[in-house]
């Protein structure tokens, strides 16, 4: 009998009965939170993991606490620098050095609703760190992915705050809000996805995205008190009550296992879960459910892509 899990599962009941023994994954932000718990949840049902982080020392750290009983925690750590294509690309060239193949490269860093700013290319913080920084990455890593792999990239439910704006992805002619150049750069992950499904899904390779939930991590860290409003506002029913309900660090770990390792392939690939299910498209203003149709838009997504290749110098032949 096929288990069913949700909003409560937890990346250890996912994975419950899975080997992973002999897969190697790759989880970018490994330094906190959901990085560190779904690295620590891949090891112990028997992956080999390769995490990056912007600071390794702290990365020990976290890595050291999710391992007790390890003298040194069984993860291989790579520096990388999601707002600086250089750190990005140098980080791709050792790994490809290696010569090591992946069976899974897990997406999950990010950075979310800060004050407006720029990464060390000049490009809108969030916007180059969520998109732009991990089209390059796994883009460059796609020669050691394995048959029959995954990419599994972290959205948001925050995308249904904005499509992408490809006129003007760096907020120069927009004003600039911190939540929706959040929603633009969540938008741009789960159509990053999508493109890059279509063009690797030939070679049996498959990339999905995803909703973790909301869970209270360092990702929010720059919120501030007027921002917590705006972000429970847009979770509040036809009767003024919040329905935003925090997960636990553990629990939003979940849908990133189940995406890479549990659901089948074809359920996901191309598509956006939540909760550890597909969701279904839904473009009601009001609902909080689903996923907006501009995210899923194969053209669109397209149309990104080529505006990414642009904007950083660089063309992918997948």
């Amino acid at each position: 009998m096929t288990k069913t899990f949700g909003f409560e599962s937890t990346a250890d009941e996912v994975l419950e009965g899975v080997d992973l023994s002999g897969k190697r994954v790759l989880v970018t932000g490994v330094s906190a939170g959901l990085g560190v718990e779904t690295a620590r949840s891949l090891v112990a049902h028997g992956a080999t993991v390769v995490g990056t982080a912007r600071d390794l020392n702290k990365a020990r750290r976290a890595l050291a606490q999710a391992f007790p009983q390890k003298a040194d925690p069984p993860v291989e750590l790579v520096e990388a620098d999601l707002a600086s294509l250089a750190s990005v690309r140098k980080a791709a060239s050792d790994l490809l050095a290696r010569a090591k193949p992946f069976d899974a490269i897990i997406a999950n860093a990010g950075v979310m609703a800060c004050p407006q700013g720029k990464t060390k290319d000049g490009f809108e913080t969030q916007f180059g760190t969520n998109h732009l920084g991990h089209f390059v990455f796994i883009n460059r890593l796609v020669p050691l992915l394995n048959r029959g792999a995954r990419i599994v990239t972290l959205s948001s439910a925050g995308h249904r705050i904005s499509d992408v704006n490809i006129e003007d992805p760096n907020f120069e002619r927009t004003e600039y809000q911190p939540f929706t150049a959040y929603g633009r750069s969540k938008t741009a992950n789960i159509l990053y996805a999508v493109a890059l499904d279509s063009k690797l899904k030939g070679r049996g390779v498959r990339a999905t995205s995803l909703h973790p939930g909301g869970i209270q991590t360092e990702l929010g860290r720059h919120l501030t008190s007027e921002l917590i409003e705006q972000m429970q506002a847009r979770w509040r029913n036809s009767s003024g009550e919040s329905t935003l309900r925090f997960k636990s660090v553990p629990q939003g770990a979940a849908t990133s296992v189940w995406s890479g390792f549990v659901a089948s392939a074809d359920a996901v690939g191309g598509r956006y879960s939540e909760d550890c299910h597909v969701c279904e498209v839904n473009d009601d203003a009001i609902s909080r459910a689903g996923v907006r149709s501009y995210a899923l838009d194969l053209a669109h997504a397209n149309d990104l892509w080529r505006k990414s290749e642009e904007m950083i110098g660089e063309r992918f032949s997948l």
